[in-house]
Parts: structure tokens; sequence; C-alpha cells
């Protein structure tokens, strides 16, 4: 409940050499709350204060508890937002130890680019204060991004200070269909290099439109499908609206559709909202494997190609979102857990997806994280000496390994 009982408990901890889990809104995927060693388990959900707001610097102080829902409801009277939107049930906390992003990252960048400051307890009970309110500071290490994105592996947050922005006057959601995954990526491409501000490019394959039809009794062509969403004044909403719709037509685009009234495009949004729960009510007694990875803009469509030619070659179903405005895009391949052809197959599938983004100098995970999964990952990507950094740092905050032990660095790293 206070950062005062999450010291007591991590310097008990850290004085038997007993594991620390912290827990945040269990909306992980890659099993970054498991407890491979045992060990005491952080639940930081009562810790959910908003503790102070400041409308005028546009940034808020929160606990880790806090959810990024419950947050932007408190926000909203105050004609501010906090811009990061992943999964429903995540916290600031666990948003902070994944470095996690979301469909709005197109704009408004990820967990990194939205923290001032934190204050987290290190293993041997100090509470270390990453940095000031002020919006940049060349003072020091960039303790804040150290943290960010570690995973639980340094400390535990414990306070959190956000950067806001403003809630737009206006908004235009629109969505437009294609013959190929190719074209619609060549569009997503194409519109930022325009300059184009868009606040959101989604990607929606066949097989995806499929789920959405079977799950929610809609008709939608079942094809490639790009879905933006332009924000600012309405008249320079709507010019972004035309030009993307102009780039859309240059690329075989069909069916170029917008709306601006409120619940017009809640609805039309609630197409992408329900995606991944479309794809896992098609077979509801299936598993999900879902990838994560990320490559440079440029390779977007490549990459999504060559993937999709594989995915449409397997037994499996697989369906594909992509934020496709920054090159990130998740396959949701859904198998049989009790069929081990079936789960050999899902991990053939993911790991070539892996491994080809990899040779486009992209990453195994765009949002979600390392947690036990991807590790196996990180020495192809970041390369031995990087590792050996990473174990250097954790070794040094955290010489008896009590921090989630298990994550994020692969155990054959030595030093």
């Amino acid at each position: 409940r206070s950062q005062y009982e999450v010291r007591n408990i991590v310097m008990t901890c850290n004085k038997y050499k007993v594991p620390i889990v912290p827990y945040g809104g269990a909306t992980s995927i890659e099993g970054h709350t498991l407890a491979p060693h045992g060990g005491v388990c952080i639940d930081m959900s009562s810790m959910k204060k908003i503790k102070s707001l400041h409308v005028e610097d546009m940034d808020v102080v929160v606990e880790p508890g806090v959810g990024w829902i419950e947050l932007n409801e408190y926000l909203k009277p105050h004609g501010l937002f906090f811009p990061l939107d992943p999964g429903p049930g995540a916290t600031i906390g666990g948003m902070c130890a994944t470095r996690c992003s979301g469909s709005l990252a197109v704009r408004y960048g990820t967990m990194r680019d939205n923290v001032i400051n934190l204050q987290a307890v290190l293993p041997d009970g100090d509470v270390v204060k990453t940095g000031s309110r002020a919006r940049k500071s060349a003072a020091g290490y960039d303790l804040t991004r150290l943290i960010i994105g570690s995973e639980g592996t340094l400390g535990v947050i414990t306070e959190v200070t956000l950067r806001l922005q403003k809630l737009p006057s206006h908004s235009v959601v629109a969505m437009c269909n294609f013959q190929t995954v190719k074209d619609a990526a060549d569009v997503a491409i194409a519109t930022m290099h325009s300059g184009i501000q868009v606040s959101r490019v989604e990607l929606l394959d066949e097989v995806q439109i499929r789920a959405i039809n079977m799950a929610n009794g809609k008709s939608l062509p079942e094809v490639p499908t790009l879905m933006f969403e332009f924000i600012g004044t309405e008249a320079y909403a709507l010019e972004q609206t035309l030009l993307v719709q102009k780039i859309a037509a240059e690329h075989h685009g069909s069916d170029f559709v917008f709306v601006e009234e409120p619940n017009a495009k809640e609805e039309l949004w609630k197409i992408r909202k329900e995606a991944l729960w479309a794809g896992f009510a098609m077979k509801p007694d299936h598993e999900a494997m879902i990838t994560d990875v990320c490559v440079p803009l440029s390779r977007l469509a490549e990459c999504i190609s060559v993937s999709k030619q594989l995915l449409d070659a397997s037994p499996l179903t697989c369906l594909v979102i992509a934020h496709a405005g920054d090159g990130n895009f998740h396959t949701i391949i859904l198998f049989d857990p009790t069929q081990e052809e079936e789960r050999r197959e899902a991990e053939r599938l993911n790991h070539f997806m892996v491994h080809t983004a990899l040779s486009m100098e992209g990453t195994c995970t765009g949002e979600h994280g390392v947690g036990t999964g991807k590790m196996k990952y990180l020495e192809k990507e970041l390369g031995m000496e990087s590792l050996r950094t990473m174990k250097r740092i954790k070794a040094a905050l955290d010489p008896n390994n009590i921090m989630n032990p298990g994550k994020l660095i692969p155990p054959h790293v030595c030093i």
C-alpha cells in the first residue's frame, strides 16, 4: 500500500535472498510475473493514488497501480489525457516495466518518451528518484530510461511522473480496403513519408476481418484493411483525411470511408478494439502464441508479405494486426495445446518471423517486452557484449539476484 511497505519487504527479501516478483495488472503475455524460483510476489494494485496533477505543466504524479484507463477518466475533465493505450487492465507500473506502447505510439511515442521521472526501491532498500519534473535535463546518467523496460529486474517502481497531452478538439476515423497486405502496408509507409500527422495507423489482415465478422455478426469485406485516426482542428483533420484518401487510391485502395460523429467513430473504431478477442473466439479451445516483431518502416511491407506467405501455407489459423505507422506487427497464432505438433508449428512460425525481422535490422519485441519467451533471441539481436553489459548492471544493483530472476537476461550470459 505504500513505498514504506515495499521498502521493508525488499530489504527483508534481500537479507534472506528471497526472490521478488513485482505484480501489476497481470496483462503481460511474456511471462513477466512467473516465479520460476519461487519467492515473494509484491502486488502493487493497492498503490493506486493519483498524487498530484499539474495542469499548467501538463504532467501528473501517480502510484504504479493506477490503470491508464482510470487515469484518463480522471484527466478528461481537465482537458488532458495520457497517450498510451495498451491492453485494458494495464497499470502504469507495469507499462513502465515493459516499456510498452500501443496504437497511439506513431504520434506520441512509447513509454520511454512519456515518463518524466520515477521512483523505485532498489534491491538493497535504497529509494532512488531518477530526475526532476523538468521536461528536459542533461544532468547525469538517464536512470529513468534504465529502469523503464527493466521488467522488474532492477527494482520495484513506486511512483511515476507522466507527460500529458491536450485532448484533441476534433478527430476523424477512417477505414480503407486493399487486395493485398503489401498494398495496405505501402499506404501506411507512404502516409508517414508524406508528413501527415496521423495519430493511429492500424492494419488488419483478411483473417482478422473474418474473425471480427464471425464474432460480431458484421459483414465487412474480408480483405486487408487499414484504419486511421486524424486529430486536430476540424479543418485540419479533414484535410489530412482527404490527403490519405488520395494516397490510398494510388495504391489500389477501395471503399475509403471516414466518420466524424462521435457514436459513428466509436462504432468504427470498435472493429480494431475488439480484434484480439475476436481472434481468440475463432477457436475457443485453442491457445494463442502472439508475435511482436518490429522493423524499420521501409521494411514493413516486405516483412509482412514474407510472413503472410508462410502463415497462409500453415495448417494453423493465423491473424495479423499491425501498428503499421511504426513498423510493429503482431500475429495471433492459434494452436491446440493438446497437440504437440501444433505447438511445434506455432513455434516454427514465430521463430521464422523473429529471424526475418532481425535480418531486416528489426527487433523480436516492439512493445511486449522480453520476459521469458524472447530471451533466446537477444544474443542475435543485441550481441553478447551488450548482454554482458546488461548483466554487469544487474549484478551491480542486485548482487543477490532477487529481483524477478530468470527474466530478460539469458541465463547463459556470464561476466
